[in-house]
């Protein structure tokens, strides 16, 4: 038995000569959302695979075995339904509620821009026929949507779409002022509040010879003549 513990989603990295020359097997998607399963290539070896837990493999994907080589999975036939608007009187948007009904009564689905594909059920066929939709009976390889939050699905699976754009949304301090702009500096009269400001019209201190002006708020201390 071949041991086989790494994937490469959609091969990635590797050279498209590779993946041509690569051993390849067949897979439907019950064996395929399990992380541990045995398989035959099609080379014949059989294959023991021990992926991470919550593992899902799809159609593409390039399993390495402990020896470095490599096995490219394809996704095995497989029964399924075909879901179609009607040609006559349908329209595109009808498989948007199919799949909005579908998707109420957690069922997988496999979303495509002009058909849906669903895993045999007699009940959900009668129901979305009653909806005016095409249903017909197909073997197809199967891949259905992974959820928003799934860990082992590839969907924008290396986007990295982390909405960084440099803000500082806990107090936006900004740390350089504008181009051009002094610096702050915290002192009197910058109005933040760390202490009582003077106002804006106090005289500089000391009397000039001649002109009456208010006498500045006095301040006990060394030399202010006071007995204390």
């Amino acid at each position: 038995m071949l041991t086989v513990n790494k994937l490469l989603p959609q091969g990635q990295g590797l050279a498209p000569v590779l993946l041509k020359r690569a051993a390849t097997v067949e897979l439907d998607w019950d064996v395929r959302q399990k992380s541990r399963f045995d398989a035959t290539d099609s080379q014949g070896r059989v294959l023991g695979v021990f992926l991470p837990r919550g593992t899902v493999v799809r159609g593409g994907d390039v399993l390495v075995a402990e020896d470095g080589s490599m096995i490219r999975v394809v996704a095995a036939p497989q029964p399924v339904l075909v879901i179609t608007p009607c040609a006559e009187h349908g329209s595109p948007f009808d498989l948007v509620r199919a799949a909005y009904h579908l998707g109420n009564r957690h069922v997988q689905i496999e979303l495509q821009p002009d058909h849906l594909k669903i895993e045999p059920d007699h009940v959900l066929a009668d129901m979305l026929r009653s909806m005016h939709l095409t249903v017909r009976e197909a073997a197809l390889g199967f891949e259905p949507e992974g959820g928003a939050y799934a860990s082992g699905g590839h969907a924008h699976g290396s986007h990295g779409h982390g909405h960084d754009h440099g803000h500082d949304h806990h107090g936006h301090a900004h740390a350089n002022p504008p181009h051009g702009a002094p610096g702050h500096v915290h002192g009197p009269g910058c109005s933040h509040g760390h202490h009582e400001a003077e106002p804006a019209s106090a005289p500089a201190r000391g009397k000039p010879i001649g002109i009456a002006v208010k006498a500045a708020p006095h301040v006990h201390g060394p030399g202010c003549g006071h007995d204390h």
